[in-house]
């Protein structure tokens, strides 16, 4: 009588056969960029935590700021509404790591931030006109930290840019836009800066005496 073969020779050459496919199915992944997709993303989500911080940062300056030019400058009501309201915009909304990959969210992100970016100017040119409140140590010292912090917002958004354009071209690139097909990575939403050239220059605020006002860049 004939014997009948053993399943259990069979496992050790299916077990390799399984390592083999894992094998190749990783060196495949690697020859298509699969970790340099990961790489980059990562990248791009700290580019986009220190972004948020920076923002947030700014944002917690605004209530001392808006009281302390109160004390001072308490008619200006519009000038001072226009900076609470635009901070309050900022504030609700939802700036999750998500959010860069949703272009109409992304907008609505950018468009607050510049309207409390141009808000906090018009305060600070507002305070020119009131040498009590520019004497005042404790405005100086927002003003100081204001100054700051828009200099840091300005290298954060310029490490962003520059990690969302180098992830951008990856998942654009052959081979790779085809692994970033099959996951789904999707394009990163990037901010719009007319003139790239400025984003590597940090934004100055002008308290100075003897100008005709104060002035901030982004």
């Amino acid at each position: 009588m004939r014997a009948i073969p053993s399943v259990r020779t069979h496992r050790p050459l299916r077990r390799t056969g399984a390592w083999v496919g894992l094998f190749g199915a990783l060196m495949l992944l690697s020859g298509c960029g699969y970790n340099t997709i990961q790489q980059q993303d990562e990248a791009v989500k700290a580019a986009w935590s220190e972004v948020l911080n920076q923002y947030q940062r700014r944002a917690d300056l605004v209530p001392n700021l808006v009281r302390t030019v109160q004390g001072f400058a308490a008619q200006e009501q519009k000038v001072l509404l226009g900076v609470t309201q635009a901070r309050a915009r900022v504030g609700s909304i939802q700036a999750t790591p998500e959010l860069v990959n949703d272009p109409q969210a992304f907008q609505k992100f950018e468009a607050a931030q510049g309207e409390l970016t141009s808000a906090l100017s018009r305060l600070l040119v507002v305070a020119e006109n009131y040498p009590q409140l520019k004497s005042d140590q404790n405005f100086r010292d927002l003003q100081a930290q204001l100054e700051g912090t828009e200099n840091r917002i300005t290298v954060a958004r310029h490490r962003y840019i520059q990690a969302v354009q180098t992830y951008n071209t990856t998942i654009r690139s052959f081979p790779t836009n085809l692994t970033a097909m099959v996951f789904k990575y999707p394009v990163k939403q990037n901010f719009s800066v007319q003139d790239e050239g400025a984003i590597s220059k940090p934004p100055t605020v002008d308290f100075g005496a003897g100008t005709t006002g104060a002035t901030t860049t982004q």
